[in-house]
């Protein structure tokens, strides 16, 4: 398998694949041409949502020239199937979300255990690609998760790889939330002990042949501190 966790796939604020960091090259050499792709949701019961992004994503990689002999949706609507679409397909979108929500879903559909095995493409966006950890950091998002003792920061994801990801830290550095800074009185905080990985939109880590390098860009927060461990244009080999 071979695996792109992507904060974003996007050019910001643009309906385009990013050719930033050699992703769309990259991406060609592991998508067969054409392909059959399966869009995994976010959100199994926001059909209306997910559509849109699945139609969205296409067209980007249509643009892009990726072609696709099929590209199903899956979701609330068909996770009766999800054991048959996961082994037909050759390139599997986990899509961009709420994480804890995702997170319930892959775990009611077994993905984790559908995915042992294949041995095409996969592409994870934003929610997708934290989703993807052994250990997922579901690090607080919305209203109320921050200071609610109950919210579960950390989750059992797919086990794809062991970097847990903060993805769009070009949007969300100096963000605050419940009154909470995400980095400073969150994120780094919850980092003692752990180690988090993260990226802003361009970047993405490459996982090949049981190889993984951060391609751009990133930031590594580990036990308390946050440091720069590359900048656009690096290729920067992980243990």
């Amino acid at each position: 398998m071979t695996c792109f966790f992507t904060s974003s796939p996007m050019v910001p604020d643009t309906p385009d694949l990013n050719p930033a960091n050699g992703f769309i090259h990259e991406l060609h050499l592991a998508v067969p041409y054409p392909c059959r792709a399966v869009y995994i949701c976010s959100n199994p019961d926001d059909w209306e949502k997910t559509d849109e992004y699945a139609v969205s994503t296409a067209e980007a990689m249509e643009r892009a020239g990726f072609a696709f002999s099929s590209f199903e949706v899956l979701d609330g609507r068909n996770a009766e199937d999800a054991a048959a679409l996961i082994a037909d397909a050759q390139f599997i979108i986990l899509c961009g979300g709420h994480v804890p929500t995702q997170n319930a879903f892959f775990r009611a559909i077994g993905l984790r255990e559908l995915l042992d095995g294949f041995n095409g493409a996969l592409m994870g966006i934003s929610a997708g690609s934290m989703n993807s950890a052994g250990t997922v950091y579901a690090h607080p998002e919305l209203e109320g998760e921050a200071i609610d003792p109950d919210y579960e920061r950390f989750l059992p994801g797919l086990g794809l790889t062991d970097k847990s990801i903060i993805p769009h830290f070009n949007e969300i550095a100096g963000d605050t939330l419940d009154g909470l800074d995400l980095f400073d009185d969150i994120a780094i905080p919850d980092s003692v002990g752990r180690e988090f990985y993260v990226l802003p939109d361009g970047s993405y880590i490459l996982s090949r042949d049981g190889q993984e390098a951060l391609r751009g860009e990133g930031y590594l927060i580990r036990d308390g501190r946050m440091e720069q461990i590359a900048q656009d244009g690096d290729v920067l080999p992980l243990e």
